[in-house]
């Protein structure tokens, strides 16, 4: 698999078989306003040339978080903030000039190309001015999903939130994309989380069917909020198939490894 900007895969070669970065919401719906914190970026090369796609949350007026395989190699990330990108392609620059923009970040930990999914965090940080939200995604606290283990975790539901596909097909003669660059939610369950030679205790898996909906092609980076709430449980790192379905997996952020190196760039902004 290679990073193609225009199938959205922004990860380079897997090494795990049936693991590929994750991307879109499936069977979801649209967000609206819902989640005007949640952003679309575009990853930019030394060159000013457009790479591949991701979302992503903002933390503060100038910290947005995504995954880590979205800004490794990259020089930098041109943001949008509209719900719908789609729609204003090509007066709003897409893909070339954002709304905002800033350097990229990605976890001095994180391994490219193996085992990249065990760090797989990055920021970008704005030079080119901030945004005025009104509301920011919040980190969790150290060790707090671990409560979530056995039993505890059957009513624990997300709200994913993403700018990727809807749908999407393994064949690359068919492959189809759907509604792309909208931004979309829907509420995946807890099913899987600190269990070894698994998700271990860095990652967890989470529902993607047509009940709950989940993530596919172009949600790398974007966040599970726990519940309806603005704090980030974790972001979208990858899928277990090509046709995003089954599970996606989730880089959990109350691992003090992880969630003190975001802290650390909201703390300077």
């Amino acid at each position: 698999m290679r990073r193609t900007f225009v199938l959205l895969l922004s990860v380079a070669a897997l090494v795990l078989a049936l693991i590929a970065p994750a991307g879109a919401i499936t069977d979801g719906e649209l967000d609206g306003d819902g989640h005007p914190h949640v952003a679309l970026m575009v990853a930019m090369d030394a060159d000013g040339d457009p790479m591949w796609r991701c979302s992503g949350t903002f933390l503060s007026e100038t910290v947005y978080l995504t995954a880590g395989h979205c800004t490794d190699g990259a020089a930098r990330a041109e943001i949008w903030l509209d719900s719908d990108v789609e729609s204003g392609i090509p007066a709003n620059g897409y893909p070339f000039v954002g709304d905002v923009s800033g350097k990229a970040y990605t976890h001095p930990d994180y391994e490219n190309p193996y085992p990249w999914f065990m760090r797989d965090v990055g920021v970008v940080v704005l030079d080119d001015g901030s945004v005025d939200l009104g509301v920011y995604g919040e980190l969790p606290e150290i060790d707090q999903f671990d409560a979530w283990k056995g039993n505890a975790k059957k009513d624990v539901t997300f709200t994913a939130v993403g700018y990727g596909l809807q749908e999407a097909f393994p064949d690359a003669a068919s492959w189809k994309d759907v509604a792309e660059r909208v931004r979309m939610v829907a509420y995946p369950k807890l099913i899987q989380i600190n269990v070894k030679g698994s998700v271990g205790d860095f990652s967890m898996l989470l529902s993607n069917n047509a009940k709950t909906g989940g993530t596919c092609f172009g949600d790398s980076g974007g966040p599970n909020f726990i519940g309806d709430s603005n704090v980030v449980a974790a972001v979208t790192s990858f899928g277990k198939n090509p046709t995003c379905s089954g599970q996606g997996g989730v880089l959990r952020l109350d691992r003090a490894w992880i969630n003190d190196w975001i802290a650390d760039f909201i703390e300077e902004d």
